[in-house]
């Protein structure tokens, strides 16, 4: 089975609570739990520095992790990371066991290529529409791509890529396509009338504000007679 990332984790056995785990987390600990694979669920702690330096590689999130648990070595994927709402820190996090012989279900990410260039966007004056930024896919571990691709190369305005025109590596199946969903992927529509008008919308907004000093000044001028003709009663 292929691994792209090694993770080094510590059995937390009989150590558990809230309390418990803001110890861990003040101690650069990240309370953690492995669980699927025919097997007991296990409270673990990774490292919090570590994981910040991992979970910024999109890889991570959608390949297969090598975890070492007191130096046994487990296959696992990522299924859950809980953060912190304002912090850079990660609460907590589940990983599962994977094993060879049966399917997984897996969030991996869509590449886009080739939109700039096709005939929709460069000739026809479109624009581009994701509707979806990943997909789930179930296939044996040695299987698990790390990414779709979608090529828009060839699309023109007002069509659509939907899963089932997405081509897949054997023995790899969308998940939304086997409960029969054809999800729609990405488009290539024409401008809305709101985007197109907003251009001109605000040149016409910056016209008047250009104007309105000089405007302005003139009915200073026209107000001065009258002021002092005014005066000139008083007296």
């Amino acid at each position: 089975m292929k691994t792209s990332f090694d993770l080094v984790a510590d059995p937390r056995d009989g150590v558990q609570g809230k309390g418990a785990s803001r110890r861990l987390r003040r101690s650069g600990k990240v309370p953690a739990i492995l669980y699927g694979g025919h097997q007991e669920p296990r409270q673990i702690t990774l490292d919090h520095q570590n994981l910040l330096t991992l979970l910024v590689n999109e890889r991570f999130y959608s390949t297969i992790i090598s975890l070492s648990i007191a130096g046994q070595k487990q296959a696992a994927i990522l299924k859950d990371v809980q953060r912190h709402p304002a912090k850079n820190q990660v609460l907590h996090m589940d990983l599962q066991r994977v094993l060879d012989n049966e399917p997984i279900r897996m969030s991996i990410p869509l590449h886009f290529k080739g939109s700039a260039g096709s005939p929709g966007v460069k000739t026809e004056g479109g624009i581009v529409s994701h509707l979806l930024n990943q997909v789930e896919v179930l296939c044996l571990p040695k299987d698990l791509p790390e990414y779709v691709e979608v090529d828009m190369s060839e699309m023109h305005i007002n069509e659509m890529k939907r899963l089932s025109d997405l081509p897949l590596p054997e023995g790899v199946q969308f998940v939304a396509l086997a409960h029969g969903r054809d999800e729609p992927v990405v488009s290539i529509h024409h401008p809305r009338a709101e985007e197109a008008e907003a251009p001109a919308a605000a040149a016409a907004a910056a016209a008047p504000a250009a104007g309105a000093a000089p405007a302005a000044d003139a009915k200073k001028e026209e107000a001065k007679p009258a002021a002092a003709k005014k005066d000139g009663g008083k007296k």
